[in-house]
């Protein structure tokens, strides 16, 4: 009987890529969601446009930032940039239910931007997009932790829950990222 190290030698193949089903995609364009209505949300369907990737949660103090990214959002949805809510009850702050989540974040905040279903923003069982972006720009610390993605989908950049959607800093990144055309 071979075993796994020979077998791994043989094929050329390390032990972390057989670990790994899935390799990492190349940019953000590589991952899918599944919308918070239940159909599947592939990145690549805003391809070319700048994202600002948000983990959301509804009875957080920091819930308020739905506001701002609503208000981000409707500013540069023209020139290209796309908010996208992802809600996670990594902190035990988010229902469970998507329904009422939609009710939530409609009632509360009139959210036009795409919201994804529950997903796990932290840790082992980080949504594939939040694996990549934490190896790329830091990881999640709380709620409202906010990625920025160029249009390209190879960058990111990472904002901390306590910096709000429309603080000089996010709104900066944003427009230089809507400039750039690469």
């Amino acid at each position: 009987m071979v075993d796994r190290r020979t077998l791994l030698l043989g094929m050329a193949v390390s032990p972390a890529a057989m670990a790994q089903p899935n390799p990492p995609a190349a940019n953000a364009f590589g991952f899918t969601f599944q919308s918070l209505e239940g159909a599947a949300m592939p990145l690549s369907r805003f391809r070319g446009r700048v994202l600002l990737v948000a983990n959301t949660a509804s009875f957080c103090g920091f819930t308020p930032q739905y506001a701002a990214l609503q208000r981000v959002h409707d500013r540069y949805e023209a020139q290209g940039l796309t908010v996208i809510g992802v809600p996670s009850n990594d902190f035990n702050q988010e229902s469970t239910d998507a329904e009422k989540i939609r009710e939530f974040c409609d009632g509360m905040f009139g959210i036009t931007f795409p919201m994804t279903a529950l997903n796990h923003v932290k840790g082992q069982e980080a949504h594939p997009f939040f694996a990549w972006a934490a190896r790329e720009a830091g990881p999640v610390g709380w709620n409202f932790h906010k990625y920025l993605v160029s249009r390209n989908g190879a960058q990111v950049q990472g904002f901390s829950t306590r910096t709000d959607p429309e603080a000089p800093e996010v709104t900066s990144a944003i427009e230089a990222a809507l400039a750039a055309r690469g």
